[in-house]
């Protein structure tokens, strides 16, 4: 009985990674291919959608990060919803969606924060987030 409910969690377990790795593919596929050095700015955007949005809503937001895409001075451009890795005090999945952008420098990334496409972007689909962190890192190595 142990080994049979061991079996069958253990199926639902690779399921699982199975479809997630699917999902994260489809989402992730780079602006341009790329390899950080020092210097690269690391942008790290974390989204809280609305509560109540439906199923569509939610696979519409994408097209938030599908938009960003077209800013000339994005280096990278990867998105995704929290992975199921083990609870643990120091682990925050209690967002919606994250996204990560490089950049070669600073001067690249002051050009994406007022860059039209991204302004857009964000007067289109800011009604469905409620809340926004963005975290900044200039790589050392």
């Amino acid at each position: 009985m142990k080994r049979r409910n061991f079996i069958n969690k253990s199926t639902a377990g690779m399921a699982a990674l199975t479809l997630t790795g699917i999902t994260a593919q489809s989402c992730t596929s780079p602006t341009k291919t790329h390899e950080p050095t020092p210097g690269t700015i690391v942008h790290t955007v974390f989204f809280w959608l609305q509560e109540d949005l439906g199923e569509k809503e939610i696979q519409n937001f994408t097209g938030f990060f599908e938009a960003l895409r077209k800013i000339p001075t994005i280096q990278s451009l990867h998105y995704g919803k929290p992975a199921p890795t083990t609870p643990r005090e120091v682990v925050d999945n209690s967002f919606s969606y994250n996204l990560i952008v490089t950049f070669a420098n600073i001067d690249d990334i002051n050009v994406y924060e007022t860059h039209p496409i991204h302004l857009q972007a964000i007067e289109k689909y800011s009604h469905l987030w409620t809340k926004v962190r963005v975290s900044d890192t200039i790589l050392e190595g």
